[in-house]
């Protein structure tokens, strides 16, 4: 076999269990389909279910979807037990899943809901999520723990501060996560996106047609120029954590933002 053919049969993920919450639209699904294109065996957990069993369907037998509401520990918890019931095994966990309170906004004008609401579902749909991972990794000695924060870790002002402060919450969880769980072998991180249009955006009242010119407003707001962040670059990156050419890397938070 030739060098080139060899690579082209090479799969990143090939023979991983992975968990993707939040999977059915936005950089969870494209992060499914790249997944699963690497090898993996996929299962989705949204509470998008139409969206869900869609991908599901038109990716055939080594994805499926479980509808799961992150910020209820019975059903993360059942999610980690289908998952074990039917792969055998779990190796990568990305808590993917998240809101937005609202666009922008002033610490003046922010309530106590928009708070609960980033708090509610990123945080602690991240800390269920990477909690119940662990309970079946620790005795494996091995797995990939990988969280979406976001480039307002690193960069101030860049969203409201309910989002900020539930992301930056992510990324003070995993570095804590990598300390305690690299004795088992068990690698955990942050893939960090700067702003990419996606089904929460669309949520907020922007309409889908206008995403293509969204996408290239905000990557024209980076240093890097000629390129274009979308959903799926978020993915590729969360895709170089996730294998195996990522193996001794633990404790990072990478930021995407140009």
């Amino acid at each position: 076999m030739s060098s080139t053919s060899s690579m082209a049969s090479y799969k990143r993920l090939e023979g991983k269990v992975a968990i993707i919450t939040g999977g059915a639209s936005g950089i969870g699904a494209s992060a499914v389909r790249i997944f699963h294109d690497q090898g993996a065996k996929v299962v989705i957990a949204d509470i998008q279910d139409d969206l869900g069993e869609a991908i599901a369907k038109n990716l055939g037998d080594d994805v499926c979807y479980i509808h799961c509401d992150v910020s209820k520990e019975d059903d993360v918890s059942d999610l980690v037990d289908a998952t074990i019931a039917k792969h055998g095994k779990l190796d990568i966990m990305y808590n993917n899943a998240g809101v937005l309170d609202r666009p922008f906004g002033s610490i003046l004008d922010t309530t106590k809901a928009d708070l609960d609401k980033c708090i509610g579902v990123n945080l602690v749909g991240a800390f269920l999520g990477a909690k119940h991972a662990a309970r079946v990794m620790v005795p494996q000695r091995k797995g990939v723990i990988l969280f979406t924060a976001s480039a307002c870790t690193a960069i101030g002002g860049l969203s409201t501060h309910s989002y900020a402060a539930s992301k930056y919450a992510i990324w003070g969880l995993a570095r804590n996560l990598a300390s305690e769980l690299g004795q088992y072998g068990i690698r955990v991180n942050c893939v960090s996106p700067f702003a990419v249009p996606t089904g929460m955006t669309t949520a907020k009242g922007i309409h889908e047609d206008d995403i293509a010119q969204m996408e290239v407003a905000m990557s024209g707001m980076g240093n890097l120029k000629g390129e274009v962040l979308k959903a799926e670059g978020i993915a590729r990156a969360a895709l170089f954590l996730a294998s195996d050419e990522a193996n001794f890397v633990s404790g990072l938070n990478l930021v995407v933002d140009g």
